[in-house]
């Protein structure tokens, strides 16, 4: 029976590590896609909404940004980034809106 060391064991907690996260990156961008939210916005540049970037460095600070965004994803809104309209998304429900929320907001 072979025993692994601390030696073996980090390189594949590692692995396992960037796995768990990247997926999870990779799990909310879909998200994104298949809720229709890349219709309108991208994680880096302005398309008709704000870069998701943009908005995360706008509300870093804002403790009650997490709530604000998952009602303004459900009811749609505007003004608060110039005159494009969000429409409202009643078919994104409150934990997939959460999900999305975070994702957004941990974008850099």
């Amino acid at each position: 029976m072979k025993i692994f060391t601390t030696r073996h064991l980090l390189p594949i907690a590692a692995g396992v590590l960037c796995s768990m996260l990247t997926g999870g990156a990779q799990a909310d961008a879909t998200l994104a896609q298949n809720k229709g939210c890349l219709t309108c916005h991208h994680s880096e540049r302005k398309v008709i909404g704000p870069a998701f970037k943009d908005v995360a460095t706008r509300y870093q600070n804002d403790k009650d940004a997490a709530a604000m965004l998952a009602k303004k994803i459900k009811d749609g809104g505007k003004g608060a980034w110039g005159d494009a309209v969000m429409p409202p998304n009643p078919h994104v429900n409150d934990a997939d809106s959460a999900r999305l929320v975070a994702w957004i907001l941990g974008q850099k």
